[in-house]
């Protein structure tokens, strides 16, 4: 790389200045012959040519060699620093330019880094809608295609295997229902409507809604005693009943062997209300606990399709309690209990 005329010029310059002073003061302080002053000046300026020039020239060889391999790294799409000098460029220009390129790579380094989890997130999740779709329509399609091919004939048959078409549609349904849900909250289509109510009053409508099912698979859905049935919260109350049937549908399908017991807490903290469901099922473990709202995850999936669960409903219920502020925070062991509690604003008697 060659040094840019100017800056040759700059070379010059600085060595005749020097080399003037330096002339002078010998001429004028010293006894010295014009022959020794002129091989002085000679010497002189020709070291500080050479000097200024090597310095400037190692000076920027090397520091313009760091931004260029930086650039070429970016070129290459290689963002590490790694063998790069971890201590700064000097002159004002070249830190600026060393802090400006680390910004830039380091925040490319970041973008691509989320662009490869969104690419393997994506890659994870059409593989299981995929799944979840095909489930309910290879069933259905089994069933009609049966009866088409002389089931039908048969009344019992034919009433019977219908059923099971409409509950695998139905199914479906629910999926797709769950899956718009989903993504209107994403994207912030799905609109809030707050209110006060009763939320005591709320989560015993829901209790009426799985009585059956609750009986069914044995298991008794019950509030804490001594819980203050006289609370009111601030909230969307279609999308706070969604989350509390939800967490219901969820703590019937992961039960135990036995007889299941869900308990649901209602406590005043501050100028928040605490609500707390907990049930002694199967428990979740460490590993699963990170996952457990991510759409799709199960914890077991043998026993949420049996149960006819989507894998949508634990994600549903964050995406609604993030749309209030608030977090879904859960407390397990596995084998024992799982406990899922969350809080909304003090709400007013109407």
């Amino acid at each position: 790389m060659k040094l840019p005329v100017k800056i040759r010029y700059t070379a010059l310059l600085v060595s005749a200045v020097f080399t003037t002073a330096g002339g002078a003061f010998m001429y004028f302080l010293t006894d010295i012959s014009w022959a020794l002053l002129l091989l002085w000046v000679v010497i002189f300026f020709t070291a500080g040519y050479f000097t200024v020039h090597g310095i400037t020239d190692y000076f920027i060889k090397y520091h313009i060699s760091i931004v260029s391999g930086m650039l070429k790294k970016l070129k290459n799409e290689n963002f590490s620093f790694e063998g790069e000098p971890d201590g700064p460029l000097p002159g004002p220009y070249l830190k600026e330019i060393n802090r400006d390129l680390k910004m830039f790579t380091e925040q490319k380094q970041k973008e691509i880094e989320e662009l490869k989890k969104a690419v393997a997130y994506r890659r994870e999740f059409l593989a299981d809608i995929s799944h979840e779709l095909k489930t309910p329509i290879f069933a259905a399609q089994g069933f009609v295609h049966t009866l088409l091919d002389g089931a039908i004939k048969d009344k019992n048959v034919r009433n019977k295997f219908l059923k099971k078409a409409a509950r695998s549609l139905d199914g479906l349904d629910r999926l797709v229902q769950d899956l718009l849900t989903i993504s209107k909250m994403e994207t912030g289509e799905m609109k809030m409507e707050f209110e006060h109510f009763n939320i005591y009053d709320l989560i015993e409508e829901a209790f009426e809604q799985f009585e059956g099912k609750a009986e069914k698979r044995d298991m008794k859905l019950m509030f804490e005693e001594g819980c203050d049935k006289d609370l009111y919260v601030y909230a969307d109350s279609q999308k706070i009943y969604q989350v509390v049937t939800n967490l219901i549908s969820n703590a019937i399908s992961y039960k135990k062997e036995g007889e299941g017991l869900l308990k649901v807490n209602i406590i005043r903290s501050g100028d928040k209300v605490e609500i707390s469901f907990k049930d002694f099922g199967v428990g979740i473990s460490g590993k699963d606990m990170k996952r457990i709202f991510e759409r799709f995850y199960r914890v077991d999936k043998s026993r949420s399709k049996e149960s006819g669960g989507s894998g949508l409903g634990l994600s549903i219920v964050k995406h609604i309690l993030e749309a209030h502020h608030t977090p879904i925070r859960v407390k397990s062991k596995l084998g024992k209990y799982t406990n899922f509690f969350f809080r909304l604003p003090l709400g007013e008697k109407s």
